[in-house]
């Protein structure tokens, strides 16, 4: 799996779940309707990750640190992995491990949940 869908499956992993439908009571159910595609509903990641921060006590600079928002999604934030999501986002600003790359990756990770269906601030993607 690659690391920024391990990023995606942990974001999407703390959405709220929806509640329970009560099961009918009646004897002869209703035939089931004919499934309908329906568009999935936009993942507030933002929000999703400020309530993770909270939880956890604060969650350092995840908006613009790409360390502190691996940390905070308890992801691998070696340099290791980050030349690997780098490699996976095309991302090849600066040397690897330096400010301007991590910079350029934070807002890579951000463009990327966005073009997947994350609601993402315009801040955070430019």
């Amino acid at each position: 799996m690659s690391i920024f869908s391990k990023i995606w499956d942990k974001i999407t992993g703390h959405k709220p779940k929806p509640a329970p439908q009560p099961s009918p009571t009646t004897a002869a159910p209703a035939p089931a309707p004919a499934p309908q595609a329906t568009p999935a509903a936009p993942v507030d990641v933002e929000a999703i990750l400020s309530n993770l921060a909270d939880s956890k006590g604060g969650g350092g600079n995840w908006r613009t640190s790409i360390v502190d928002l691996l940390k905070l999604l308890d992801l691998d934030s070696s340099l290791a992995a980050r030349k690997e999501l780098a490699e996976e986002l095309n991302v090849h600003a600066g040397e690897h491990g330096s400010a301007e790359q991590n910079i350029a990756l934070s807002k890579a990770v951000w463009q990327k949940l966005a073009q997947n269906g994350g609601q993402v601030p315009a801040s955070l993607r430019d």
